[in-house]
């Protein structure tokens, strides 16, 4: 079974794409929405609170874990390494792999969260891939509480956006990687305001790839494949625009366990 964690409901765009390219694996995942969002946290807190995260799925037959939060990828992925002796996924490497891949002119923008552009981890990783690229990151704090409120298409959303890609634009920058797992959920009002020739690099996406690689390469770590795979959403609380929106994400009903 693949276990899936989020700080809320934007890690539901790892899962979706998970269920569409490894549809005879087992999901169950957790988001933590009663703590969302981890990016203003501190390293220790949002380690702490994914060290909870991992034990629950583990509980509920969870045989890899993939950390679908990028704050959360960014500082305590190590820590979930040296604590558990499972495999443990980040959002992180995927997607900037597939970005230091894509630009044509060396000219990367990130956008994320406090926590995420504070490490540096995206400048850190597309460094070692190519040198000579310069990437540009851009913290936006106030998107995940637009997401989380189902206020994916309000003037003030799209306001904000213009605001936090402005700068980037100005770097005339050709790539940019969503570096938070709610962002997919805005790519329709982020394409126009930073530009159509510039290439979205979406981490839930790039990270169902990565796992599916993965997988076929190791196929005895997940053992209860089945014709009917099982699909369990759990939640640290559920709430009337969590469903909403994990409807809008999976295109399906959906039923959100209190956890």
């Amino acid at each position: 079974m693949i276990g899936i964690f989020d700080s809320g409901i934007g890690g539901m765009t790892v899962a979706r794409a998970v269920e569409q390219l490894l549809p005879a694996h087992s999901i169950v995942y957790y988001g933590d929405i009663a703590r969302t969002p981890y990016g203003p946290k501190s390293p220790e807190t949002i380690t702490r609170y994914s060290i909870r995260n991992t034990e629950f799925l583990l509980n509920r037959g969870a045989e890899i874990i993939i950390i679908a939060c990028n704050s959360a990828s960014s500082v305590a992925t190590q820590t979930l390494r040296q604590h558990f002796d499972i495999p443990i996924i980040e959002v992180i490497t995927p997607a900037a792999n597939r970005a230091a891949a894509c630009s044509r002119n060396g000219r990367i923008g990130v956008i994320g969260t406090k926590a995420t552009v504070k490490s540096r981890v995206y400048e850190k990783t597309i460094s070692a891939l190519q040198p000579d690229f310069k990437i540009y990151s851009r913290a936006c704090p106030l998107l995940v509480p637009l997401v989380e409120e189902n206020w994916l298409n309000k003037r003030e959303t799209k306001m904000i956006l213009r605001r936090y890609l402005s700068s980037l634009k100005n770097q005339q920058i050709d790539t940019l990687v969503l570096g938070c797992t709610h962002y997919p959920l805005l790519t329709d009002l982020i394409q126009p305001r930073i530009g159509k020739r510039v290439t979205l690099i979406d981490s839930s996406v790039e990270t169902a790839r990565y796992v599916q690689s993965f997988l076929e390469q190791n196929p005895d770590i997940v053992h209860n494949k089945a014709q009917q795979a099982s699909r369990r959403y759990y939640v640290s609380d559920c709430t009337e625009t969590a469903v909403t929106v994990a409807q809008r994400i999976f295109s399906r009903p959906m039923e959100l366990i209190p956890a």
